[in-house]
């Protein structure tokens, strides 16, 4: 299986709604690990590492997230995969 790292910047209504756990559920199900943190500008950031299959279906559930966020826009760029497999998890703030 080829190995898939992206990081995403997640804009809009997302700070303040849980979304970060969201997230950190929702990558834990797909099987991806890396990591979920708040942004001082009041985005979100992603990293994450897996198949192509499960990162493009976290992809495409940023685009919604958790209930109570209202997304905006996703950016995201691929990176090249490190082979982490520890689970996902929300970390600090920069």
């Amino acid at each position: 299986m080829e190995r898939k790292r992206k990081q995403a910047i997640v804009h809009g209504r997302v700070q303040g709604v849980a979304f970060r756990e969201y997230t950190r559920r929702e990558a834990l199900r797909l099987g991806l690990s890396g990591w979920v943190r708040n942004l001082p500008d009041g985005t979100v950031e992603v990293l994450f590492e897996g198949s192509e299959a499960q990162t493009e279906a976290l992809l495409a559930w940023l685009a919604s997230g958790s209930p109570s966020a209202r997304v905006t826009r996703v950016e995201y760029n691929e990176l090249p995969p490190q082979g982490e497999t520890g689970p996902f998890f929300i970390r600090h703030s920069t």
